[in-house]
This record gives structure tokens, sequence and C-alpha cells, in this order.
């Protein structure tokens, strides 16, 4: 009958540390899926800018650019792999919806100051 209470006690005890155990975890996995998602949006936003920078005719055909554009693209690729983990808690057609909102408006302040 010892023995019985012992392995509750100790099997109650185990489950609750891994309880605790699993939430810990959990959070860690909910920010790193919330930075990644920021970080995905940021680079995004940066990589917009950058083939907008392009195609300005003062720096059309500029092989440093269009290299940019290129390492842009690979880092994006990259970003990507991890669409599981930040698709967690960001909505990737939000964020693309926001993509384009912002370019949008970051095109008429630019239309607007020529």
């Amino acid at each position: 009958m010892t023995y019985l209470i012992l392995g509750l006690i100790s099997s109650t005890i185990l489950n609750i540390f891994l309880i605790w155990y699993v939430f810990k975890l959990l959070t860690k996995l909910l920010y790193t899926s919330d930075n990644l998602g920021d970080l995905y949006v940021t680079f995004r936003l940066f990589e917009d800018f950058v083939i907008s920078l392009y195609q300005m005719e003062a720096y059309h055909g500029e092989p440093i650019v269009q290299e940019l554009i290129g390492k842009t693209k690979l880092v994006r690729e990259e970003l990507e792999r991890f669409e599981e983990i930040y698709g967690l808690t960001t909505e990737v057609e939000l964020l693309e919806e926001d993509l384009m909102m912002n370019d949008r408006n970051f095109n008429e302040e630019e239309e607007e100051e020529a």
C-alpha cells in the first residue's frame, strides 16, 4: 500500500513538472514564432525598398544594386523556410496585404514629394 501511495505521489509530481515544462516550451516557441514573423515582415519591406530603389533612373542597371537584390532574395527564401514557425502567430496572407498597402502608401508619398 505504501508503494502505491509513493508511486501516485511521484507520478503526480512528475506530471506537474511535465506540464510546467511543456508550458515553458510553448511560451518560447510562440515568442520565437512572433519574432520570426516580425523579421519576415521587416525583411519583405526592405526587399520592396531595394527593388524600388533599383527601379529609379539613377540606380537602374547598377551592378551593386542588382547584386543586393539577388542577395535579398536568397535571404527571403531562407526566411520562408521557417514559415511553419512564424505561421503559428502570424497570418502570412495578412502580411502580404500589409506589405502591399505599405508599398502603395510609400509610392503615394514619393509622388506627393515630386
